[in-house]
C-alpha cells in the first residue's frame, strides 16, 4: 500500500494536466456553441483538407531527410573517440540549449533576401533566391530543429552494439557493406523508428516554423488550430475537432511504429 501511495501525486498531475485538457478538447469537437451535440465541426474539416495533406507531406519530407542525414552523423558519433566524440556531441546538442525561437528566427535572418546567404552568393553574381517565405525553408527549419532527436537515438542503440556481432559477421566472410546491411542497420532498427517518430510528430503539428520561415503563406495545421483559438477566426469547437484528428493521426503512426518496431527480430546472415 505504501508503494501505491508514491504513485497518488503522480497520478493527479497526470489527470490535471493530461486527462483533463483531452476530455475538454473531446467535449468541445462534439459540442455546437449552444452546448448540444453535434459532428458539424468535423465536416468542416472536409473544407481543411488540404492543410492535412500538405503538413503530412511537409512532415514526412523532414523525416526522410533527417534520417538521411542524422544516419551517418549517428554512426560516425558512435565509432568515434575521444576528442572527435566530445566535440560532435557538444555541436549536435549545442542548438538545443538554445530557445527554439531564437534559432528559428536565426534562420529567417539567413534566408531572407537580403540575408548572409543571398549576399554569399552576391559575391559569385548570383541570385538574390527566394528563400524565405517557401515550402523548403520550412522543411529546413525542421530538419535544423528536430534532427538531434533523429541522431540521438540511433546513436544510443549503435553504441550498444555487442562488438562480437560484428566480428562474427566479419569472421564469417562479410565485407563492410555486408556487415552494414545485415547487421548495423537491422540492429538499428529500434533507435531509427524511435526517431522517425520524435521527428514526424512535432513536424506535423508545428506552426512556430512555418510562421516565421514560411511567412503564413503556407498553412499547416498548427498554424489552423493556431487560428482557431487565437486568430481572428474564433472557433474553438472547430479547433479541437481539429485537434482530436491530429491526436488519432499521431497515435495511429506511433502504433504503425511500434508495432514495426515488435516485428524485428535479430539478424540473418
Amino acid at each position: 500500500m505504501k508503494n501505491k501511495a508514491i504513485a497518488y501525486p503522480y497520478v493527479g498531475w497526470m489527470a490535471l494536466f493530461v486527462a483533463a485538457p483531452i476530455l475538454i478538447i473531446v467535449f468541445y469537437a462534439f459540442s455546437s456553441a449552444a452546448g448540444g451535440f453535434t459532428l458539424e465541426h468535423f465536416r468542416d474539416m472536409t473544407l481543411y483538407a488540404a492543410a492535412f495533406g500538405r503538413s503530412l507531406l511537409l512532415a514526412a519530407v523532414a523525416t526522410v531527410a533527417s534520417l538521411l542525414i542524422g544516419y551517418p552523423m549517428a554512426y560516425f558519433l558512435s565509432r568515434s573517440g575521444g576528442w572527435v566524440h566530445r566535440m560532435a556531441t557538444m555541436l549536435i546538442m549545442l542548438p538545443m540549449w538554445m530557445n527554439f525561437l531564437l534559432r528559428t528566427y536565426a534562420w529567417s535572418f539567413l534566408l531572407e533576401r537580403n540575408g548572409l546567404i543571398n549576399r554569399f552568393f552576391s559575391l559569385f553574381g548570383l541570385g538574390p533566391f527566394q528563400m524565405i517565405d517557401t515550402q523548403g525553408a520550412i522543411v529546413l527549419g525542421m530538419v535544423y530543429n528536430f534532427i538531434p532527436y533523429m541522431i540521438l537515438p540511433i546513436f544510443s542503440v549503435i553504441e550498444k552494439m555487442d562488438p562480437k556481432v560484428i566480428e562474427a559477421a566479419q569472421d564469417l566472410g562479410a565485407d563492410s557493406v555486408t556487415v552494414f546491411r545485415r547487421v548495423v542497420f537491422p540492429l538499428s532498427l529500434p533507435g531509427v523508428l524511435s526517431g522517425i517518430t520524435m521527428v514526424f510528430i512535432p513536424s506535423v503539428s508545428t506552426f512556430a516554423i512555418s510562421g516565421l520561415l514560411g511567412g503564413n503563406k503556407t498553412l499547416l495545421l498548427g498554424n489552423l488550430i493556431d487560428m482557431q483559438f487565437l486568430g481572428s477566426a474564433y472557433n474553438p469547437h472547430l479547433g479541437s475537432a481539429i485537434s482530436l484528428v491530429m491526436m488519432v493521426i499521431v497515435m495511429g503512426c506511433m502504433a504503425v511504429m511500434n508495432h514495426f518496431g515488435d516485428g524485428e527480430q535479430g539478424v540473418t546472415l
